[in-house]
């Protein structure tokens, strides 16, 4: 993210994930405050992104979400299957970096996901 107390807040978000797992309320309102960072930097997506995150937290206590995908030879597509923790660090990494090209289609992928899960 472009404001560098985003970047603080995301990197504590990761050490919350690293250490204790998906502690939802530890997670939550540290999500909601990174929300508002990139409500300032006027970014939709990521805005709408980290909100789907913590409210699909605090409906599913995880983050079980099938945002990744792999490819086989055939050209299908089938769901990474990845824990939790991993999954939260990544979509949190992505956001760091949010106006990479190949990072914003993931997190789109991720908005997707989550918007399927809770809707």
């Amino acid at each position: 993210m472009k404001i560098a107390a985003a970047n603080k807040l995301i990197d504590e978000l990761i050490a919350i994930v690293e250490k204790d797992g998906i502690d939802v309320e530890a997670l939550v309102p540290k999500l909601k405050k990174l929300r508002e960072y990139a409500l300032q930097e006027e970014d939709p997506l990521v805005t709408k992104s980290i909100r789907l995150t913590y409210e699909y937290l605090e409906e599913n206590n995880a983050y079980d979400v099938e945002a990744q995908y792999e490819e086989d030879e055939d050209g299908g597509e089938y769901p990474l299957e990845i824990e939790d923790n991993e999954n939260l660090i990544y979509f949190l990494n992505l956001l760091k970096d949010y106006e990479h090209k190949i990072n914003r289609e993931e997190i789109k992928d991720y908005r997707t996901a989550l918007k399927e899960a809770l809707y």
